[in-house]
């Protein structure tokens, strides 16, 4: 039957056979390129006969098989079934991008965690090294009248040049680079640096490393793609230099993961920054990076978000003050909220808050020692006596003492008012009904002649103490009375006097007010009664009744 005889008697009969010639030809080109690989598909195969529809579909079941047995035959695409896989999402930090050689360490360890089950849905980056502080600089330099991003320029163009990456890359970063000088030079004539052209600076150290490390990754085989955060849904307010995310971004984040983006494809995204319903960029203030992990994490429910930081997880107290502090296998979120308040190294709390949300383990993990497990944040579990020891130094202890009569009332909303007033968050209080004891950071001290003092005058007397340091307890409350026994003992013994005492709302901490210069060797005896088994005191230990009582009350 001829091509014209056939198309005059049945045209959609024509078609079907024009179908069925595309999907034969498709599969022996698949073929031929399986075979110049070592791969060979199998020899017999029964076409199923293909239904005429608007789009053409082509799901031949075989056709379907053949692919998916040549994919399985490819180096990243193989997995050990008999490894649980894990759905991930990893976050790192500029000092784990400082340079060609950590970009490569982090390439390395991507590939090796997806052998070992751990799939990343996303890698979140931050900018390279301290390229975000260098941008700022720019800045500041630009305000003067000098435009110069050789620095800027050298470090990545270097880092391209080092894997030999490409024109094509070297193109896209050098266009960047252009973008940012010209974005400078109109800061120096225009001398005017807003907070929303801030955020435009800033975004640039994140957008180069993204496309650097995608780069990377599809070098040493591993398939990845750079995504700016915006192009995967990561929208927010319009309150530039601390953005929050919109509320309607984590569905439109999880549709887009299930739908545009390949799951065999690991989205390499920007941390930090975003947009806002006007398509402007805007940053994610502190903890921006590990914001966007947990709010990906959250959004398409992964297994895990985790944290790749440069020491073996949390760790008990601050290892530059005590050399014996010990990485913590597990925390709550209440406590590692705590931990990051008063000073620890964590996430930030508001970061914590997407997975604590969606009950999402993160995992804070080392990138220079990745097989230790680091430490868990997760749901609460069973109560320990103390987690951990951490401090915030050089704050101002403030007393405020009421001049009223016993019994006014007014005088606490008076002094809160007055804080409001000024702008002033306080970190630790305790109070009574004439009087409150309180500390400030120290960006935000108060001095003699200050408007605070002013406003007070009125009604009460104020004392400001500097030199003062906050020494917090992450603990079980439920048995302060063990806690707290230990601790004045050894303070006791030591001469440290505690000026204020504040067991926390949250029911996770217990805070002392000491001075400054006496805070490294009060957690370090305290450290070692509680963490290394050395203490200086005996330990009070409870009664078999007590143990029972308190392990198994209803």
């Amino acid at each position: 039957m001829s091509w014209q005889l056939m198309l005059n008697l049945h045209p959609l009969l024509f078609r079907q056979f024009l179908l069925e010639m595309r999907c034969y030809l498709g599969l022996l080109a698949l073929s031929a390129l399986a075979i110049s690989d070592g791969f060979r598909l199998p020899t017999s195969r029964s076409f199923a006969p293909l239904q005429s529809t608007p789009k053409d579909d082509l799901s031949d079941p075989s056709a379907s098989e053949s692919l998916s047995n040549y994919r399985a035959s490819l180096p990243l695409t193989r997995s050990d079934s008999s490894i649980e896989q894990k759905r991930t999402v990893m976050k790192f930090g500029g000092s784990s991008l400082a340079d060609a050689s950590r970009i490569d360490h982090v390439a390395q360890l991507i590939k090796s965690q997806i052998g070992l089950g751990n799939r990343p849905a996303a890698v979140v980056c931050s900018a390279m090294g301290k390229t975000t502080n260098n941008l700022l600089n720019a800045g500041d330099f630009a305000l003067e009248g000098r435009v110069n991003v050789d620095a800027l320029r050298t470090l990545h163009l270097a880092t391209i040049d080092e894997f030999e990456l490409g024109e094509h890359l070297r193109t896209e970063i050098n266009s960047l680079l252009d973008e940012l000088e010209n974005m400078l030079s109109g800061v120096k004539l225009l001398q005017e640096l807003s907070p929303r052209s801030l955020d435009m600076l800033v975004s640039f150290g994140e957008r180069m490393s993204i496309r650097i490390m995608a780069a990377r990754l599809n070098q040493i085989g591993v398939p990845a793609e750079a995504y700016d955060s915006w192009n995967i849904g990561m929208l927010t307010d319009s309150n530039f230099g601390d953005a929050t995310v919109l509320p309607s971004a984590p569905e439109t984040i999880r549709k887009i993961f299930a739908d545009k983006i390949d799951p065999n494809t690991v989205a390499i995204v920007t941390g930090f920054i975003a947009h806002d319903p006007n398509g402007k960029i805007t940053t994610l203030g502190r903890g921006g990076s590990d914001l966007t992990a947990t709010t990906i994490g959250a959004a398409c429910e992964l297994d895990e978000i985790q944290v790749w930081k440069d020491v073996d997880g949390i760790m008990s107290c601050d290892p530059r003050m005590v050399p014996e502090a010990v990485p913590i296998s597990s925390v709550s979120f209440e406590e590692a909220s705590e931990l990051a308040y008063f000073g620890a190294k964590v996430l930030h709390p508001i970061a914590m808050m997407p997975a604590m949300r969606k009950r999402i383990p993160v995992r804070v993990k080392n990138s220079y020692n990745p097989e230790h497990p680091g430490t868990v944040i997760k749901n609460r579990e069973e109560g320990r006596l103390v987690t951990a020891i951490t401090c915030k130094r050089d704050v101002q202890l403030i007393d405020i003492s009421s001049t009223r009569m016993l019994g006014a009332y007014g005088f606490l909303s008076t002094v809160f008012t007055a804080f409001e007033k000024n702008k002033l968050s306080v970190d630790v209080l305790a109070s009574s009904e004439v009087s409150v004891s309180l500390t400030l950071d120290k960006k935000h001290s108060v001095y003699s002649g200050h408007s605070l003092c002013d406003d007070l005058r009125e009604v009460a007397d104020v004392k400001v103490k500097n030199n003062k340091a906050i020494i917090t307890l992450i603990a079980d409350v439920t048995r302060s009375s063990e806690v707290l026994a230990t601790v004045f003992q050894v303070f006791m013994r030591q001469g440290i006097e505690v000026e204020m005492l504040s067991q926390g709302a949250s029911k996770v901490n217990i805070s002392f007010i000491v001075k400054d210069d006496e805070v490294v060797d009060a957690i370090t005896f305290l450290h070692a009664c509680f963490f290394e088994d050395n203490c200086l005191i005996e330990m009070p230990c409870p009664s078999p009744e007590e143990e029972y009582a308190r392990d198994f009350q209803p």
